[in-house]
C-alpha cells in the first residue's frame, strides 16, 4: 500500500486533502501533527478510516522530520503546514520564515538523503506576486511579495526549484490564490465575516445587541475559489510525468465589499452602506433597525496592501485537466449558510 504524509493535516487544506485521498485512492494517509497539550482536531475529528493515522512530526525540528521519513517511507509528502495568516506575519516575521521556509528546507533534505523517490509537494501562494507586475499573474510572473509571509513562500519556492534541479527530485511548488471553506480558520477575512454574519442574524431573530463586524480594506481584490476544487489540482500536480509548478485560481477578482454584501444576502439580512465611499468613516447598516452592521477599522490596515491578485491558471486546466467546480457566489454562499447552522 502506497504512503502519504500531510503535514497541516488539522488544518483546511490539509483537512480536505485527507478527505479527497481516502475517498479517491486506496493510499494509506498519514496525517502528521505537532504534539500539543490541547487538541485542535475539530476538522478530521469526522475521519475514521483505517487507513488513516496520525504520526508525530514538528516540521520545525529537522530531526523529526527525517524521523518520520525514515520510519514511514511515503511515495508522496504533501506540506501545508504553514503560519499562513498574512496579517500577523509583520508581527511574527521569524516565525513566517522559519515555518514556512526553513521547514520547506528540512523536509527537502530528508527526503534528499533518505527517500529520493518520493514526490514532494510545497503549498504556495499568490502572495509570492505581491506588488504585481501585470494582470492576470500567470507562472511566468516575478516574484514580488509585500508581506513577510509572501517573502517567506517565495523563499520556500526558490529552495523546492534549486533542489529539483539540483538533485532531481520530484518537487513541486503550487502558487494557489485564495481558497476558502467552511473549514477556513476564524482569522481570516473570509470566515470573520460569514461567522459574523451569522451572529448578526442570530442577534436579530432574538432581537438582541448586534455587533458590528470590524474589516480594514473592503476595496481589496482577490482571486476566491473553493479549497476542495484546490487538493484535486495538488493532486494531479504531483502525478504528472515530470514535475512542473502551477497556477491554481478562479481566473476571477472580487473584493472584500462583495463578499460582505454576499454573505449578508445568503443570511436574508438587507443592509446599505452610508458614509464616504473608502474612507474610514464608511459604515453598513441594517435596513430595518438602522444599526451599523459593518465598520472600518484603521487598525486593520496592513502596512502593505496587495490590492489586486487576479490568477491565470489556462496552464493547469490545458496541461492538467483541472478546473475549479464552485462559483464565487456557490462559496460564499456555503460558507455562510454553515455558520448559520452552528453558530
Amino acid at each position: 500500500m502506497k504512503k502519504v504524509i500531510i503535514t497541516g493535516v488539522t488544518g483546511q487544506d490539509g483537512s480536505h486533502m485527507a478527505d479527497y485521498l481516502l475517498a479517491n485512492t486506496d493510499y494509506q494517509i498519514l496525517g502528521a501533527v505537532r504534539r500539543l497539550s490541547v487538541s485542535n482536531h475539530k476538522n478530521i475529528a469526522h475521519i475514521s478510516n483505517p487507513r488513516f493515522k496520525l504520526i508525530d512530526l514538528d516540521i520545525s525540528d529537522p530531526e523529526s522530520v527525517n524521523t518520520a521519513i525514515i520510519n514511514y517511507k511515503p511515495d508522496y509528502f504533501i506540506n501545508f503546514a504553514a503560519n499562513s495568516f498574512v496579517g500577523t506575519s509583520w508581527e511574527m516575521p521569524v516565525n513566517h520564515m522559519q515555518t514556512n521556509c526553513m521547514a520547506v528546507l528540512y523536509q527537502l533534505e530528508a527526503i534528499r538523503k533518505f527517500l529520493p523517490k518520493c514526490k514532494y509537494y510545497n503549498a504556495g501562494s499568490s502572495e509570492e506576486f505581491g506588488d504585481v507586475a501585470f494582470i492576470p499573474q500567470t507562472e511566468a510572473h516575478p516574484l514580488r511579495p509585500r508581506s513577510p509571509y509572501g517573502a517567506s513562500k517565495a523563499s520556500a519556492r526558490q529552495i523546492v526549484k534549486v533542489w529539483r534541479d539540483s538533485y532531481d527530485l520530484y518537487a513541486v511548488q503550487g502558487w494557489l490564490f485564495n481558497h476558502e471553506g467552511t473549514r477556513r480558520g476564524t482569522e481570516f477575512v473570509t470566515r470573520k465575516i460569514t461567522k459574523g454574519v451569522a451572529k448578526i442574524k442570530k442577534a436579530i431573530d432574538s432581537q438582541n445587541f448586534i455587533e458590528a463586524i470590524r474589516l480594514g480594506n473592503l476595496e481589496s481584490k482577490r482571486d476566491w475559489s473553493d479549497a476542495e476544487d484546490f487538493v484535486h489540482g495538488v493532486w494531479l500536480m504531483l502525478n504528472q510525468e515530470k514535475p512542473k509548478d502551477y497556477v491554481l485560481s478562479s481566473n476571477e477578482t472580487h473584493t472584500v465589499r462583495e463578499f460582505v454584501e454576499l454573505s449578508f444576502a445568503a443570511a436574508g439580512i438587507e443592509g446599505q452602506w452610508l458614509g464616504q465611499k473608502g474612507t474610514i468613516e464608511e459604515v453598513f447598516i441594517n435596513k430595518d433597525s438602522r444599526l451599523p452592521m459593518v465598520m472600518i477599522d484603521p487598525k486593520l490596515f496592513r502596512p502593505a496592501e496587495v490590492d489586486l491578485l487576479l490568477g491565470d491558471s489556462t496552464l493547469a486546466r490545458s496541461e492538467l485537466g483541472w478546473e475549479p467546480k464552485t462559483s464565487f457566489f456557490q462559496l460564499v454562499k456555503k460558507m455562510t449558510n454553515n455558520d448559520l447552522q452552528y453558530e
